[in-house]
């Protein structure tokens, strides 16, 4: 075993503390939605839209960050990133209307994708062997990142919360800027034919479903749950909600993806399902709760099939569309159920992550009958050259 192997010590402290960074920016306005909504005179619909905003400039951070990592060059891809960030957060800072959150919040979503590009590869850069116990390992960062973002939305309006998110953004860029190369590069490049693999896209529909879920969690639920707690009381039940997830991700990390897949998705569905007919507070924890940790246990199972499916040096265009198919449950989540919350209420919340999961169990289902069909075919022909 050579010296690289067994110092194949994964993320390491600065590219965990960036992947938290990263999901405190996720989770930052949460508690906020709340204050938004009372000022702009909004919706759940419309709420669920300036949400869904952040999702959308991701899909585009996740593409233009996609050139920068195949070529080895993670910690500019970095760097840049969190300067994008930095601008998306003024537009909080010195906005005072919807229109202007909108394109802030789009902006912040833009530098988000291209950081989650960095933070990946720069973790698969110095996990060689172990990727996926050093992708659990970020995204239990990720999920401990999240309780920072609701911990600074408890300072109370809209401006506060995001000027503390950029002094940390600020830390952050620094940081960046300082983080070495790793010992022995690795290369990675990109290969359409890994799209063809059935496990990539039970991947994808696997985040998608988890993704849509956490897409209700944030950008939904806080208009429910503000009937009963104040803005500091619903970061403080999201901060925890967070330690549930990071804790979550750490367990599917020791144990195989598609078991992982299975309860979280489900332990996922029911907690959401429980959270909207209910106005006890209690309910709503140990909903919140169940829910919690079945996004932990499913979203890291479905970067385990992912990286069990694509070999790891050609998993470039593989990340970047499993990634973009995964965070546009992050747009659906929040639309869908700002829809549905107006036009029925709060109590019909369920349907959504529930079709989205019958609708993965049906899709797993087809993928296993079509491997099926292909090994009988495969069968028959090699038995007719046999004989």
């Amino acid at each position: 075993m050579t010296k690289w192997r067994r110092r194949a010590a994964l993320p390491g402290p600065t590219i965990l503390a960036l992947a938290a960074l990263d999901a405190a920016g996720y989770s930052v306005i949460t508690p906020t939605l709340p204050a938004i909504a009372e000022a702009e005179d909004a919706g759940p619909a419309l709420i669920g839209g300036l949400v869904a905003t952040f999702p959308a400039g991701m899909l585009v951070g996740f593409a233009l960050a996609g050139p920068g990592v195949r070529r080895g060059r993670t910690g500019e891809v970095l760097a840049a990133s969190l300067v994008v960030i930095a601008l998306g957060c003024l537009g909080f800072v010195w906005g005072d209307e919807l229109g202007a959150y909108f394109v802030a919040r789009t902006t912040m979503g833009l530098g988000s994708g291209g950081l989650w590009m960095g933070v990946t590869f720069a973790t698969l850069e110095r996990s060689p062997g172990r990727e996926y116990v050093g992708m659990a390992q970020v995204l239990a960062a990720y999920s401990a990142g999240s309780l920072i973002g609701p911990a600074l939305g408890a300072i109370g309006g809209v401006r506060g919360p995001f000027a503390a998110y950029l002094a940390l953004v600020a830390a952050g860029f620094v940081a960046a800027l300082l983080l070495r190369a790793p010992a022995e590069r690795r290369t990675f490049r990109s290969d359409r034919t890994a799209l063809r693999l059935p496990g990539f896209w039970l991947a994808c529909a696997a985040e998608l479903v988890a993704v849509i879920g956490l897409g209700l969690i944030e950008g939904v639920l806080p208009l429910h749950l503000s009937s009963a707690l104040s803005q500091p009381e619903i970061a403080g039940l999201y901060v925890g909600l967070g330690l549930l997830v990071a804790v979550a991700a750490l367990a599917a990390g020791r144990t195989s993806p598609r078991a992982a897949i299975v309860a979280g998705t489900a332990l996922l569905v029911v907690g959401i399902v429980l959270s909207g007919p209910t106005g006890a507070v209690w309910l709503w924890i140990a909903a919140l709760a169940l829910a919690g940790f079945g996004f932990g246990l499913a979203d890291t199972g479905s970067v385990g099939l992912l990286l069990e499916s694509v070999e790891t040096e050609r998993i470039v265009t593989a990340m970047i569309v499993w990634s973009q198919v995964g965070i546009a449950g992050y747009l659906v989540g929040p639309v869908a159920g700002g829809a549905v919350a107006e036009t029925l209420s709060f109590d019909w919340i369920g349907i959504v992550p529930l079709a989205a999961a019958t609708a993965l169990a049906a899709f797993a289902l087809a993928l296993r009958s079509m491997a099926r069909r292909r090994k009988l075919v495969a069968e028959a022909a090699e038995h007719a050259r046999s004989s």
